[in-house]
């Protein structure tokens, strides 16, 4: 699959992974910044920009995989209602042909026995023999 389309496809994941990655990033060098000072007045500044920063950027990450997550269920749940809807609309359709076929049965049975309904029983039989 092509990386464009992919990352057009999948925008949000691709972001949720970009956003984590830099969140590492900054992480990493607030530790490495924090390493090298001695006086804990000169950690502070690492700690607020690289501690701070990385896990905010860490949390958008993950509500962005979240999210993302939440759609393709979302999708599939559309996907599976509208099948229950075609299924519940082709067992209407059953349902009504057989009160069809139902209502029509007791009017042929009620047929007085005569000319008419003698040669109807008779063409049948042909028809089927």
């Amino acid at each position: 699959m092509n990386l464009y389309r992919y990352l057009r496809a999948q925008w949000d994941r691709a972001l949720a992974v970009a956003f984590a990655v830099a969140g590492a990033v900054v992480l990493l060098l607030g530790y490495l910044g924090t390493r090298d000072a001695v006086l804990v007045e000169e950690q502070i500044p690492y700690v607020v920009s690289g501690g701070f920063v990385g896990i905010f950027l860490l949390a958008l990450g993950a509500v962005l995989w979240i999210s993302a997550d939440l759609r393709d269920d979302w999708r599939e749940l559309r996907g599976l209602k509208q099948q229950v809807a075609r299924l519940a609309d082709a067992e209407e359709r059953r349902e009504r042909v057989a009160a069809e076929r139902a209502s029509v049965a007791p009017l042929r049975a009620a047929e007085p026995p005569g000319p008419i309904a003698e040669r109807r029983l008779t063409a049948g039989a042909r028809r089927e023999g």
